[in-house]
């Protein structure tokens, strides 16, 4: 035992261990106030803001899109219809590693990296939390079957049936009924806060034609449904429900048989034609060529298939009916000498001789006539049915551009018709305001003598021409051109429903009889087309230049290529007596509007009439058989 020995201070160990145990015991109430105040916090202050949070996690709000609505021609002919597809769509908040998780799909599925690309492309866009995006449509029930083996490797991948719209009549509609498509970016950057919700769980929108035009109409009212999922985000039941209201129905003028009729007549060539019924203005056909199937653009087009499309010459995509602007040549001389008898400029028995040109006066350039030599001594009836140029340049001199533009303006030239269709084009009816605007140029009188004939600036569309002839066919009574038929038209003001200046009802007799001749007279430019029809119909042939000829040259078509050869333009209208349908048609690079564009015009004209016979014999037969009638199931529309 050391000498210096250290004693235990008992009463010092104490104080220590009374100190430390005082200061763990204030730790632990610091710590359990904590606790106390924070379960205070979470069971009192904070209980419903948490309640609803937890509420979240187990209960989501799906939107429930509905379904657009049909689309269907007069006679109840499905254009536009919805159908059933398999979707393959990723919940991106509940995928763990997306890469992956794609990689495993592209085992089991067959996608492009066009597929993928657009996938990536939906992720940034706006769009809910837990909002499912799609990846694949249309599945096979084979690739149906080997994602539902494989779920448990695909946690966030959902397979669910949509409706996806469908065209059944393919290119017949195309540009008329047009599609719907992808809602791109662009388009949701320019949503309000409402689009935004009427969207939602809608995956489409009308692009072009009347999907584009009556869209409000089409889309119906998005419903919503409250579900309870489990920790995995699977949907366990569904609690409550506002189911969606569906699009209304839309019924159109069209009639798909006339329609046909049409394409089928152009057989290929490129060129549009316009019906119209007079008595209401609805378009019965109204067909560009070529055309396309807008199937291809519902779910997304591929990049060949687009390149296709819009690298093609031919146009495809471009809807000649109303965005074709065209000089109409010849097919406005009706027009033009229905104006000068109005104006009392020209005595329609008086004859002029033609030697094949017309000259101003201190003019050397001379205004060629289309007919080598000219006609001889030509009146206005005879100048209506073989198109002699001469005289109306001679009758557009004499009644001069102010008078030529405000009567052409009446028939809708120069202005929208204000169909209910996106994108028409308004073409160009000059005038010397007009010219010096766009120009910068004074009006000169060559410039008339161009007018008079359709050539020079004078552009038109086929609609306008359709709507010009439709104009003359109801003695001056001009009518907005529409297409659906369950919607009140919205009236433009400058083709409301009106009648022209007073013309007299000999004036139209003539013009009338005039026209008729071009159809049905030995000399007339369409005999050939018109000689054997069984009923009367009025007509007017048209060229239009698409190069120009020199002075001391002529038109050789040999010498010129296919796509710079003239345009071949017909207008018509039939039964002669009592009008019903209005046609304009163009041919381009048919050369021969007689030739090319007038057997058209039959055609569909013909189409139309037969059908209309048919319904009337029908309809006698019925009130012939009033017992049938009643037995007779009533039709279903939609």
């Amino acid at each position: 035992m050391s000498e210096q020995q250290t004693l235990k201070d008992h009463f010092r160990e104490a104080r220590i261990f009374r100190n430390r145990l005082f200061v763990i015991a204030l730790f632990m109430i610091v710590l359990l106030s904590i606790l106390v105040v924070r379960f205070y916090s979470l069971q009192v202050v904070h209980y419903n803001d948490y309640v609803t949070q937890s509420e979240r996690n187990r209960v989501h709000v799906r939107p429930l899109a509905p379904t657009r609505g049909l689309i269907y021609d007069r006679n109840g002919i499905l254009l536009a219809d919805n159908r059933a597809s398999y979707t393959l769509s990723i919940v991106k908040e509940r995928v763990g590693n997306l890469d992956e998780t794609l990689q495993v799909l592209s085992e089991l599925v067959e996608f492009d990296e066009g597929d993928v690309e657009k996938f990536h492309s939906r992720l940034k866009q706006r769009r809910r939390p837990f909002e499912a995006v799609p990846l694949r449509y249309q599945l096979t029930p084979e690739e149906i079957a080997r994602v539902a083996v494989n779920e448990y490797r695909l946690e966030g991948v959902e397979v669910d049936a949509q409706l996806v719209r469908h065209y059944p009549m393919a290119d017949l509609y195309a540009h008329t009924v047009g599609y719907v498509g992808r809602i791109n970016e662009r388009e949701l950057r320019s949503f309000s806060e409402e689009e935004y919700k009427r969207y939602s769980g809608t995956y489409t929108i009308g692009k072009i034609g009347l999907e584009r035009q009556y869209e409000d109409l089409l889309l119906g009212k998005v419903g919503f449904e409250n579900v309870e999922t489990n920790a995995r985000g699977r949907v366990l039941r569904v609690l409550e429900q506002t189911p969606p209201e569906p699009g209304e129905n839309l019924h159109l003028y069209f009639d798909s048989q006339v329609q046909r009729a049409g394409l089928e007549a152009l057989n290929g060539r490129r060129g549009a034609i316009v019906a119209i019924e007079i008595e209401t203005g609805g378009i019965l056909a109204m067909v560009s060529s070529p055309s396309y199937d807008p199937n291809l653009f519902v779910t997304g087009i591929s990049h060949s298939d687009y390149n296709r499309l819009t690298g093609s010459r031919d146009l495809p995509l471009f809807n000649r009916a109303i965005q074709g602007e065209y000089p109409p040549g010849s097919t406005i001389k009706p027009m033009v000498a229905l104006g000068g008898l109005y104006h009392r400029v020209v005595d329609p028995n008086v004859a002029i001789y033609d030697p094949g040109f017309y000259q101003l006066d201190n003019e050397e350039r001379k205004y060629r006539d289309w007919k080598k030599g000219g006609h001889g001594r030509v009146d206005m009836n005879s100048a209506i049915r073989e198109s002699c140029d001469t005289y109306y340049y001679d009758l557009a001199y004499r009644s001069g551009i102010d008078r030529l533009h405000e009567f052409g303006s009446q028939f809708g030239l120069g202005d929208y018709t204000g169909i209910d269709l996106p994108s028409e084009r308004k073409g160009i009816w000059p005038s010397r305001t007009w010219k010096r605007q766009n120009r910068g140029l004074p009006w000169f009188p060559g410039d008339t003598l161009n007018v008079g004939i359709g050539q020079g600036d004078v552009l038109a569309t086929p609609l306008q021409l359709a709507e010009m002839t439709a104009t003359l066919a109801n003695r001056g009574k001009r009518i907005q051109p529409r297409i659906a038929q369950n919607v009140d038209p919205v009236v433009a003001d400058s083709a409301d429903s009106k009648m022209l200046l007073d013309v007299a009802d000999g004036h139209w007799n003539y013009i009338f009889n005039a026209m008729s001749e071009v159809m049905h007279h030995p000399r007339g430019t369409a005999y050939r087309v018109g000689r054997d029809m069984s009923f009367k119909m009025a007509g007017k042939s048209g060229t239009a230049q698409v190069v120009g000829i020199a002075q001391d040259e002529e038109y050789d078509s040999d010498a010129l290529s296919e796509r710079n050869r003239d345009h071949a333009l017909f207008v018509g209208f039939a039964p002669l007596n009592n009008p019903k349908i209005a046609v304009a048609v163009i041919v381009e690079n048919g050369e021969g509007g007689s030739s090319e564009a007038a057997p058209v015009v039959r055609k569909v004209v013909e189409t139309y009439l037969a059908i209309e016979e048919e319904k009337a014999r029908q309809q006698i037969s019925s009130d012939k058989n009033p017992t049938e009638k009643q037995q007779e199931l009533p039709g279903v529309n939609g």
